[in-house]
């Protein structure tokens, strides 16, 4: 797999054993955020180290049992993503992913993921591809949520970190549900306007101490698109991150807290490389400690991309809510 243009100046291309010196410099900066969940991190820890992971993967390729790749951000590397296990014969593989905080908010490792998934299913006919991950790592369970994979289980205290036994998670998409790439049809393109709009309307669940995933929005929105909203005398228009950064105050600082929002019916119309969908949604939560519930119409535009299909505007009005003591 050669270089690949991820947008918003990002690039995935393969990790070599040549390039450890790079990798060492990226894994001390990651550390902080990458040593609880990847094991090599811990492990990563001077250049004979360094070579030696790579290496590792390196000997995987060659066995078509596993490859690395790095993200790359206007020439840095500052994540990747990985096949830790690849078995053609059973058609069953495993991938991950890590990220330091310079590349966070962009959307860079679910646009990475994608193309690997893509590769699995369409060039090499794999059936299954599991995300295995620690029940506490929040931010690569939204990952799997983004990527449309089912949570099949948790193994309990499945491996100790420092003394602490953690549980593992395992989340999977299979081949008959990922859309194909360039899938023109009328049900490719359902599904995955389907799992854009999940993905809008999970981004501020903060339910049961769950950490909002607004950075998501960045993944399905265009870079120059708009979100409206139209619930007062007049239209406000936001940017992407005009709209995400007081959304994610309120839902951080106890302004809003156990708020969910789901689609309840919807409509929607596709032609060609453009679409439309009209959704009525619901939403509820305490706002300063009342609890409210709420509900309201949207409509979205889609336009498809070279990166696959992508909200370009969305507008809501707001019916009044109720609020109880």
């Amino acid at each position: 797999m050669n270089t690949l243009p991820l947008g918003d100046h990002a690039e995935l291309g393969p990790l070599e054993p040549w390039q450890a010196q790079e990798f060492l410099a990226h894994v001390d900066r990651a550390r902080v955020s990458v040593d609880p969940w990847i094991p090599w991190a811990t492990l990563t820890t001077d250049l004979d180290s360094a070579t030696a992971t790579l290496q590792r993967y390196a000997d995987r390729l060659a066995q078509d049992t596993g490859r690395i790749h790095g993200i790359r951000l206007d020439g840095t590397l500052v994540g990747g993503v990985m096949f830790t296990r690849f078995d053609s014969a059973s058609g069953v593989c495993e991938i991950g992913c890590w990220l330091e905080r310079a590349g966070e908010g962009r959307g860079l490792v679910t646009r990475a993921c994608r193309v690997l998934i893509d590769w699995a299913f369409q060039d090499r006919g794999m059936s299954r591809v599991e995300w295995w991950v620690a029940s506490g790592n929040t931010r690569s369970i939204e990952v799997a949520r983004r990527l449309g994979m089912t949570r099949d289980g948790v193994l309990r205290q499945r491996f100790p970190y420092r003394g602490v036994r953690q549980d593992s998670e395992v989340w999977s998409v299979l081949a008959t549900e990922w859309p194909p790439a360039g899938d023109a049809s009328g049900a490719g393109v359902r599904a995955e306007l389907d799992r854009l709009m999940g993905v809008f309307t999970g981004a501020f669940t903060n339910t049961g101490g769950t950490r909002p995933d607004l950075g998501a929005i960045r993944d399905i929105f265009i870079p120059e698109g708009r979100i409206i909203s139209n619930v007062g005398d007049e239209p406000v228009i936001h940017d992407i991150d005009g709209f995400i950064e007081p959304r994610r105050k309120m839902l951080t600082d106890g302004t809003l807290t156990e708020f969910s929002e789901w689609e309840v019916a919807e409509r929607t119309e596709i032609f060609g490389s453009i679409a439309h969908r009209f959704s009525e949604y619901r939403k509820s939560g305490y706002h300063h400690g009342e609890w409210f519930e709420g509900s309201g119409h949207k409509t979205t535009q889609f336009v498809r991309t070279p990166a696959g299909w992508r909200m370009s505007s969305l507008a809501w009005d707001d019916a009044p809510a109720s609020v109880s003591g």
